[in-house]
């Protein structure tokens, strides 16, 4: 399946001045990252705070640039520097706190008018109460002139997931959408992005913490730490049969009501480490509990695991195997 977007060896690394004037160090926040989007497919990007999930998601909604690499929509280059309108039609992005991604002082009518009249659809009343019934708002009329302050957190988010598809995009990227909903709620956002993949064929990128929602929602998983992909398949298989062991402990630390063995926490292993100063080897290795000699000084690269199944681990590489 061709993807609408592609993200092809992406690096964002940001600078940062020290104490002292002449003292510059370097975040390497996102190192050679390659990810495809495609038509009717949800993709999750999960990982712990820092892994560089966001900034991923930034720099394929143009809100950022990368270091290098390039991004192809429809399989043409997009150029970079400032994002031009054409491009941001296509590629919408969903921020992750309700609360602030919508003005306090503008209607809900204005906040799903004004995209259509920018980009040159009909904002009139019908218009606007198809975009609240794609979202499950309904009857429209109950919200259509109501102020953001008077909606709940899941109904603001939906508001924004409208907003969103008024320019009737391709792509779609959900910024941890459900991280600040209280939890009886989240599951309704996730139905709705559910629908949009299923009756709209949209390519959709979930970025989250929460690997038991991607299992729900996604149809493939890609796993980040510290700014790389060390584990990327189809949803089931990631998380039935995880490969990495970064993905073995997110999976052991996600709430489980069937679980009978106790809870691993992942605080309990270190902490993620600096990305001024990353680890040489696997990023992972001061955390790994299977950690060798090799992971310390050479990183892995993507190694099959089985169909579409890639895991970033010297494990899998025959020669290094612990076994032998």
């Amino acid at each position: 399946m061709t993807a609408v977007l592609t993200a092809q060896h992406l690096t964002k690394n940001f600078p940062v001045r020290g104490r002292f004037a002449l003292r510059r160090s370097t975040v390497h926040a996102v190192q050679d990252v390659t990810i495809g989007l495609s038509a009717g497919k949800v993709t999750a990007v999960v990982g712990e705070s820092g892994s560089g999930k966001s900034t991923l998601a930034r720099m394929l909604a143009r809100l950022i640039s990368p270091t290098s690499g390039e991004v192809l929509l429809n399989g043409d280059p997009v150029p970079r520097g400032a994002a031009n309108r054409a491009y941001r039609r296509e590629v919408q992005l969903v921020l992750q706190d309700p609360f602030s991604s919508l003005n306090p002082i503008h209607s809900i009518r204005y906040h799903l008018s004004r995209p259509l009249r920018i980009h040159g659809f009909a904002a009139d009343t019908d218009a606007i109460s198809e975009l609240l019934h794609r979202v499950a708002l309904t009857p429209a009329e109950r919200f259509i002139d109501k102020f953001p302050h008077e909606l709940s957190g899941g109904q603001r988010q939906r508001v924004a997931i409208a907003r969103a598809l008024a320019v009737r995009p391709e792509v779609l990227i959900a910024d941890e959408p459900v991280s600040m909903l209280d939890v009886s709620i989240r599951l309704g956002i996730l139905n709705v992005l559910a629908d949009l993949r299923d009756n709209e064929d949209l390519a959709i990128l979930y970025v989250t913490h929460d690997i038991a929602s991607a299992r729900y929602l996604a149809d493939a998983i890609v796993v980040m730490y510290a700014g790389q992909i060390v584990e990327a398949g189809p949803a089931r298989q990631v998380t039935d049969a995880p490969a990495h062991p970064y993905t073995q402990l997110l999976l052991r630390a996600a709430p489980d009501p069937d679980r009978t063995e106790p809870v691993t926490d992942l605080a309990g292993r270190g902490a993620p480490p600096s990305l001024i100063r990353p680890p040489s080897g696997c990023r992972f290795h001061p955390r790994c509990p299977h950690a060798m000699d090799i992971c310390r000084t050479k990183a892995p690269q993507p190694l099959p695991i089985n169909a579409d199944h890639t895991a970033s681990c010297w494990l899998y590489q025959e020669k290094h195997h612990p076994t032998e």
